[in-house]
């Protein structure tokens, strides 16, 4: 979606215009035939609501859309412009109109307001129709341009911060909306390199030579059943002072997840090719820092494996010996996300020594059970940094639910011939896998373990997503950078 700026309208100007309209602003300023029109409809003004009409006005039919985005000053107002943003582009996508004009100056809207319309516009209108060949006309993506008309200075200041977000989100979609014939470990670092030239950000990668030289038997035990080889990915931003210890992500990326021995039933296994949806909002959110050129040190690093069942596939039972030198039996080879999660949280602390380290993965099914699609759990050893992902989730709409940790909980991973089982009994299933990758981080560390199994893939449209990859977690680790680290 493109976004211009214009200063005012003209006879080049889109037939169809937009207003933002608060509840009970149905001003007189509003043609008389759109107005009523409205009121016959019982257009209140509600946030997401959408109106049109058309009248004439110097020889020129205007559609007229007025969306609603809620009261001035609620708590939630940046939240319901971008929802109102995002219902014009949800109406209008393929409707055959090519352009939108938003009447910036009519709807009364600051340069921070008028960034977010923009934002819930261009998040809504992204949709991945590369295979799709015989779409039918009506089917077909016509809105292309959104022309912000009068917005106030600052304005496109504010848009292009904002514009980052939204490409680093994008990029997660498109990661996480490929096939995983199309994106395999191998891939994914390809698709990565390209995207990130010219940003200033930094790739490391290692291969499973390295990975085996440096005794990640727990990561290689997954990939070893696949015939595309393991990646571990590394992205820095060193956006921040020269020689301040960098912020850490790790993200799950198993690219294709089939439950390796332990196998999945055939009903919805195509959906796994999104269990690398925490590898992949890392890897968005270090493109939108960069984007924004954050004033931080960042890094990013993304353990990438498919988990096959081949003649080589690791067996349940099987005992493998972590890089942090902790043996771990193999009970349930489709918990394999917390595996591959360990030795890179292991190999990332001790090559860049952080004092704060957040994990992102689609570890459990028992985390959907508890939240469903509507938060992602948060576990954390340390209150402060828990206090400030939870606050990051509700500003940026990635939400979060603290979930416990605790002694009891983690006995029940003990194994008798090991030092952990890598699942624990059926219940606590999300707790247990969160105290199994406690167990790799290091004295000092802050660490926190993002359970986003619920939230990285949706079967409906949502505020500012349509059906599918949702991006979920760039806007989250955004918002945590810039109010914990950047300040």
């Amino acid at each position: 979606m493109d976004i211009q700026f214009r200063d005012s309208f003209d006879s080049n100007s889109p037939r169809l215009v937009a207003r933002v309209i608060e509840p009970g602003a149905l001003g007189e300023d509003v043609p008389k035939t759109v107005r009523e029109g409205a009121e016959a409809s019982r257009f209140t003004g509600k946030a997401g609501q959408v109106f049109d009409g058309f009248y004439e006005a110097g020889g020129k039919v205007v559609r007229l859309a007025l969306v609603g985005a809620g009261k001035a000053g609620d708590a939630g107002r940046m939240a319901a412009l971008e929802k109102a943003g995002a219902a014009l582009t949800a109406k209008y996508l393929t409707s055959g109109e090519t352009a939108l004009a938003i009447d910036v100056a009519k709807s009364g809207l600051s340069a921070e307001e008028t960034a977010a319309v923009l934002m819930g516009a261009r998040l809504r209108a992204w949709r991945w129709d590369e295979y799709r060949t015989k779409l039918r006309d009506e089917q077909k993506r016509t809105l292309d341009t959104i022309h912000a008309v009068g917005a106030p200075n600052g304005t496109q200041d504010a848009w292009a911060d904002a514009k980052a977000v939204a490409e680093g989100v994008e990029f997660t979609r498109e990661l996480v909306a490929e096939p995983a014939n199309v994106i395999y470990p191998e891939s994914f670092v390809a698709r990565c390199r390209k995207r990130y030239e010219g940003t200033g950000l930094n790739i490391r990668v290692l291969g499973e030579k390295e990975m085996l030289e440096l005794g990640m038997g727990a990561l290689m035990g997954v990939s070893q059943g696949s015939v595309r080889e393991g990646q571990l990915l590394i992205v820095e931003w060193m956006g921040g002072k020269d020689g301040e210890t960098p912020t850490v992500f790790v993200g799950k990326g198993v690219t294709f997840d089939t439950g390796g021995i332990s196998m999945k039933p055939p009903a919805g296994m195509e959906d796994m090719k999104w269990d690398m949806g925490g590898a992949g909002a890392v890897a968005g959110a270090m493109l939108a820092l960069a984007g924004r050129k954050a004033k931080a040190n960042v890094v990013g690093v993304c353990g990438l494996v498919e988990n096959m069942p081949d003649g080589n596939a690791q067996r349940p039972g099987d005992v493998v010996t972590s890089m942090s030198g902790q043996t771990v039996e193999v009970i349930n080879t489709d918990a394999e996300g917390r595996l591959v999660l360990c030795d890179a949280m292991t190999w990332v602390q001790r090559e860049y020594t952080p004092k704060t380290l957040v994990d992102l993965a689609t570890l459990t099914g028992a985390m959907l059970v508890a939240l469903g699609n509507e938060h992602a759990g948060v576990f954390s050893n340390d209150d402060e940094l828990a206090d400030s992902l939870l606050a990051a989730g509700k500003a940026s709409g990635d939400r979060l639910w603290r979930m416990p940790l605790g002694p009891e909980y983690d006995k029940l991973i003990d194994s008798p011939i090991a030092d952990m089982k890598n699942v624990g009994p059926r219940w606590a299933g999300s707790i247990t896998a969160a105290q199994y990758l406690q167990r790799f981080v290091e004295d000092g560390v802050n660490w926190a373990h993002c359970d986003i199994a619920g939230m990285v893939w949706a079967d409906k449209p949502g505020a500012t997503w349509d059906k599918g990859a949702t991006g979920y977690g760039v806007r989250l680790i955004d918002r945590f950078i810039r109010d914990a680290v950047e300040g």
